[in-house]
């Protein structure tokens, strides 16, 4: 059977798919990929592989300003007649506000989706598309996020940070002339999202070894296979040197072809996105700003590695962990994300009880047996997974990245807070999962660097 790790970007978004050791067949839904220099020029054969004739444009100010008027040429010379919606904002938050917009906006004369952006941008296309039926084409402006090629949005409903799963962008445009003279603050985030593929690709692993959840080597060896390549591009992205940059262009659409792949974010996205997850969530509640979602899930990767080389000192106690949970108060625990979330709380302790069950002892007691006697295969994993810290604190430094939550807004206490309430706002097994199964989790925090 194929080796993802060895395949061609054609190759791997072939149609009919592949078969896996793993049982399953992974396909992704991509009629045309570009990534090079001037593949904006390939827009009227994407949309010819769409099938399509007259997009509905997307973008907003900011994005307009990088590539509309690239694209406008293209669409002209080639006869393309189409309607544009610009969010008249810089920030667009990807919230039932931006998706109203855009309904009421959508032309239903026209037959495809283009989104002009990344992340934002981006997931509302996708939402969109989803909603109104026609396909979708990504023309990306910033190599700032892991979203091209994924089967999931992250969007933001009632306040609270969550992914929904609709349909990868049929046709994704990636010109490397446009997307390397992006924001430098851009390209960090592209780097924070791929650094943190190596907590992802660990929890993804510790999570089957705990619940029995679905992996597949395949395509985690895909992911380490890109890693590699950006890892050693990276001291260029300072340059903004075209290889260094269609490396990491690359390695973003393939972590969404393995989502897609995998049918779930797990190879791209673990302990470490949740960091960035709650950190927005605090700012939505406050009414402040926040920085990009890649950033701060580079911030976010080196917190969760500091937390590793802390689990690599713990010693399973079994009875303390059953007693942690026999002693665990619902009303405190309850009473503790309302400090956190402010009204926010509500939705997440609703799920709790009708969905999610983290806190049930029972289920608690399977996971508690499976920890204690895999722990020298939890421990394994982790060191064939986790770069050394300081290797990666070492490169973001070199490059003048964001490194502590101070540097993007957000104090000590918010990291304490976003550390301990990042098992609760999802049915995912996460490294916080682990510890709150070990009795452990209030006892520890994040490390200062």
């Amino acid at each position: 059977m194929m080796r993802f790790a060895d395949a061609s970007l054609s190759t791997l978004i072939q149609r009919d798919g592949h078969e896996c050791a793993c049982g399953r067949t992974h396909k992704v839904s991509i009629d045309y990929l570009s990534i090079r220099s001037g593949a904006i020029r390939e827009i009227p054969q994407a949309l010819d592989a769409m099938g399509a004739q007259k997009p509905f444009v997307v973008c907003d100010v900011n994005t307009r300003a990088a590539a509309w008027e690239q694209v406008e040429r293209v669409l002209g010379e080639a006869g393309v007649s189409y309607t544009l919606f610009c969010f008249p904002m810089t920030q667009v938050e990807p919230n039932e506000e931006a998706m109203g917009s855009l309904i009421m906006a959508f032309d239903a004369g026209c037959d495809c989706i283009m989104g002009i952006g990344s992340g934002v941008i981006n997931d509302c296309c996708k939402v969109l598309s989803h909603a109104v039926g026609r396909k979708m084409m990504i023309v990306g402006t910033a190599p700032s996020m892991d979203g091209f090629a994924s089967n999931c949005s992250a969007m933001i409903r009632e306040g609270v940070k969550c992914t929904l799963t609709n349909a990868a962008a049929d046709a994704i445009i990636c010109d490397v002339d446009i997307i390397r003279e992006a924001p430098m603050r851009m390209i960090h985030a592209g780097l924070g999202d791929m650094l943190a593929k190596y907590v992802a690709l660990c929890e993804w692993r510790l999570a089957s070894l705990i619940t029995g959840e679905y992996y597949c080597e395949n395509i985690a060896q895909l992911m380490r296979t890109a890693l590699r390549r950006i890892f050693d591009s990276a001291p260029k992205l300072a340059m903004r040197d075209p290889d260094a940059v269609q490396a990491t262009v690359e390695g973003l659409v393939l972590s969404g072809i393995a989502m897609s792949y995998a049918g779930l974010s797990r190879p791209a996205s673990g302990f470490e996105h949740y960091f960035s997850h709650l950190w927005e969530m605090m700012a939505l509640e406050r009414g402040q700003a926040f920085e990009l979602h890649g950033i701060q899930v580079g911030v976010g990767t080196l917190q969760a590695l500091r937390v590793y080389d802390q689990i690599r000192e713990l010693k399973p106690d079994r009875e303390k962990a059953l007693a942690f949970v026999r002693n665990f108060s619902r009303e405190k625990w309850e009473d503790e994300l309302r400090r956190i979330f402010g009204r926010t709380a509500e939705p997440v302790i609703a799920l709790e009880y009708s969905t999610f069950h983290n806190n049930d002892s029972q289920e608690h007691a399977v996971r508690l047996e499976r920890i204690v006697s895999g722990w020298d295969e939890i421990l394994r994993i982790m060191e064939e997974e986790l770069p050394e810290t300081e290797t990666i604190a070492a490169l973001m430094r070199s490059l003048n990245m964001a490194m502590e939550p101070e540097d993007i807004g957000f104090t000590w206490q918010d990291t304490r807070d976003a550390f301990h309430a990042a098992r609760d706002t999802r049915k995912k097994y996460l490294t916080s999962s682990m510890l709150w199964d070990l009795g452990v989790l209030y006892e520890m925090e994040p490390r200062r660097g």
